[in-house]
């Protein structure tokens, strides 16, 4: 036998409510009604969803499934409701953006005050997230535009460079790093080095950095991000190699910043989906985030095409 909808509707309302006055409650019916109707579902499907003891219900083992298909159908529809009321706002206007961390706590949060100055009536959607789910969120088209400083791979997704900086040493103040004006790696050898795990992206670039200075990196403190590493080296933990977009998000005064020769180069990305295009809103905020990079040193010193997100750094 198949539920039809209003079934399905009330055999929910009773397993998330666990009564069937509290059902009838949430569908605004009557007791008898909800009964009735659960009654006939469970005659109908030839097992008990419910066992009754002493006048309260206690789902069986059978209903215990059904509901977890159940919960996933209603997911669906709840997704599908999210949809259209996102579909009618964007007659007024909506954006949803995405970013790693590193560029989301300053350059994002910049570029979308600039943006609200001309486009006042949009609405703005903004989570910085990790690799993983900002990849997804772009897969599922619940984001329309990420900026990323690490790559992303996927053939369903399109990158374009958008913005360029450095990793940088950052050092506490009075430290004997914050004397020199460039440094190398085996300036930084003597001093605790906060960094990253080897099977991370930041981890392989600082490896990459060391081995190709023919030195070994030794970890004082391993951490999951540059932002923490410059919560760590603001309260003198030890030095760091970051990334010049997280510390532009920290204020003036937290640490000292220093070059280092031959440092790696991280690239800023838009991404999006390959078959969809740029709606005229996330166009318009593309400019803005490009004149913000501009102003903030960030520009890129040889702009490329948009093509299929590779692994390249």
């Amino acid at each position: 036998m198949q539920l039809n909808l209003r079934q399905i509707e009330v055999f929910r309302a009773v397993m998330t409510t666990g009564t069937i006055s509290g059902a009838a409650k949430l569908l605004f019916v009557s007791q008898p009604a909800v009964s009735r109707l659960l009654s006939h579902t469970e005659q109908r499907l030839g097992f008990a969803l419910f066992e009754r003891i002493k006048g309260r219900l206690y789902p069986t083992p059978e209903s215990r499934q059904l509901f977890r298909e159940v919960e996933a159908v209603y997911a669906g529809v709840r997704r599908v409701g999210e949809l259209a009321s996102e579909l009618a706002e964007r007659r007024s206007g909506i954006l949803h953006l995405v970013s790693s961390p590193s560029i989301g706590h300053m350059l994002i949060p910049m570029s979308i005050t600039r943006f609200r100055e001309t486009h006042p009536d949009v609405k703005i959607t903004f989570q910085p997230l990790t690799q993983q789910p900002l990849t997804q969120m772009l897969l599922d088209n619940r984001a329309e535009l990420g900026v990323v400083i690490l790559p992303v791979q996927h053939p369903n997704l399109l990158t374009q460079a958008i913005g360029q900086a450095r990793l940088v040493c950052i050092c506490p103040y009075n430290h004997p790093l914050a004397h020199r004006s460039l440094l190398s790696i085996a300036d930084l050898l003597p001093y605790p080095l906060i960094s990253y795990g080897g099977d991370t992206p930041f981890g392989m670039l600082v490896e990459q950095m060391y081995q190709e200075a023919g030195h070994t990196r030794r970890l004082a403190v391993e951490v999951s991000s540059p932002q923490n590493a410059c919560s760590l080296v603001q309260a003198g933990a030890g030095i760091a190699i970051v990334d010049e977009f997280s510390v532009k998000s920290r204020t003036q005064g937290d640490f000292v910043v220093r070059p280092i020769n031959q440092a790696k180069i991280l690239t800023a990305n838009l991404v999006q989906s390959r078959f969809e295009p740029l709606s005229q809103l996330a166009q318009a905020f593309v400019d803005v985030l490009r004149h913000t990079l501009q102003e903030q040193g960030f520009e890129l010193s040889n702009p490329v095409q948009a093509n299929p997100a590779q692994g390249k750094p």
